[in-house]
């Protein structure tokens, strides 16, 4: 293996973000305070206003308060896709809910709307859309669908900064609840970390007192109160879900470069649909002019010609010291949905036939041009 490995993903973390994080250090305030609240303002301001931002240390925990505050319990139902990481599902069976897996769209890799009319029954509470990759669902129809059953909407973001639909930032939608994702190897990181956005003053309100141990009062007003302010009162029991102003004061440099990210991405995202056109693979679809692709993943897959399979491709560029991921396992496939929800491939065929070819090669901010030249010749090698 060549002694220069170039990984699937990696975070693009510079002086400004160190410094960040260092000056917030000095101030002694580590845990959640004035730069939380920065990054959700600046975050909400991004996206175009009129947004309410609770930021918390994960996107899991993100969709977790968001079902929760929008009334998601025990018996109820929460459509959503099997291609998707096992977070998306698993914040319905806290609540005692149950997630209902249903196909994807077999050109895009995103939730199919028709498959989750099909899925609706009296139980049915919300919907569950992700935006797989970077690219839109189609958002038009699911809110349809949801506005005739009266359902609820939560989008799962995770790959979504800075998405948009039909010229409108995803967040910007109508959906009840959008949650998006600073993981290390998202569009801009802090680490660990999330931000949930609504519309509702209300949902805002709940998600907050239970991302902090159900505390009816704000962590940082109690704390920087000029007059005694010991006490508080517990209304729910809550979670421990909070952003620490370290990671937010990381948040607020990585949204400063966003758009440069977001311009590199797209830079990379089209020199490989340019230069891997003509092998044996179908190539990711792009967003609909007019629209931005958040391109988080570049998933190829390989078509019946190819002379190899997915697992050997991916074998031989690990040889050749080139990272590579799979995105996803579907949740179909996995012991505990499998067996707890009595699925099969055959039930979702788009899904399984894309897992079987897929892979996901590398891009990310910091990867050179010459990095992505190695991708691409050894692909023509092994496929061409």
């Amino acid at each position: 293996m060549t002694k220069n490995f170039l990984p699937f993903a990696k975070p693009d973390i510079g002086p400004a973000e160190i410094e960040a994080a260092n000056a917030t250090m000095r101030t002694g305030w580590l845990s959640t305070g004035p730069k939380t609240k920065e990054f959700e303002q600046q975050f909400v301001r991004y996206l175009g206003g009129e947004l309410e931002g609770v930021a918390v240390n994960s996107a899991t925990a993100g969709l977790h308060l968001a079902l929760e505050a929008l009334g998601v319990g025990p018996g109820d139902e929460v459509i959503t896709t099997t291609l998707t990481f096992t977070a998306t599902a698993e914040v319905v069976r806290y609540l005692g809910a149950d997630p209902v897996l249903v196909d994807v769209d077999p050109v895009t890799l995103n939730i199919d709307p028709e498959r989750i009319r099909a899925a609706i029954t009296p139980r049915t509470k919300a919907i569950m859309p992700v935006h797989y990759g970077g690219l839109a669902c189609d958002m038009d129809t699911i809110l349809a669908i949801a506005r005739e059953h009266g359902l609820k909407v939560v989008e799962d973001a995770a790959h979504a900064l800075p998405t948009t639909w039909k010229g409108q930032m995803v967040g910007q939608l109508q959906s009840d609840v959008t949650v998006f994702s600073f993981y290390a190897n998202k569009t801009i990181t802090t680490g660990e970390g999330g931000m949930a956005v609504t519309r509702n003053p209300e949902v805002a309100k709940r998600m907050r007192v239970m991302r902090l141990h159900g505390i009816d009062r704000d962590a940082f007003d109690r704390f920087t109160s000029k007059a005694p302010a010991w006490h508080y009162e517990v209304v729910a029991p809550g979670f421990k879900y909070n952003m620490t102003d370290i990671a937010a004061a990381i948040g607020v440099e990585q949204l400063a470069r966003l758009p440069g990210f977001v311009q590199r991405r797209q830079y990379l995202a089209e020199r490989y649909s340019q230069q891997l056109t003509g092998l044996p693979l179908v190539l990711p679809a792009n967003a609909p002019a007019g629209d931005i692709h958040a391109w988080h993943l570049y998933v190829i897959r390989l078509t019946a010609e190819a002379r190899l399979n997915r697992d050997q491709v991916i074998q031989a560029l690990s040889d050749r010291g080139i990272g590579t991921s799979v995105h996803y396992a579907p949740l179909h496939r996995h012991p505990y949905w499998r067996d707890r929800y009595q699925l099969s491939p055959e039930m979702f065929p788009h899904a399984d036939a894309a897992y079987q070819s897929m892979m996901s090669i590398p891009l990310f901010t910091a990867m050179a041009d010459d990095d992505q030249d190695r991708v691409i010749a050894a692909l023509h090698e092994l496929l061409g």
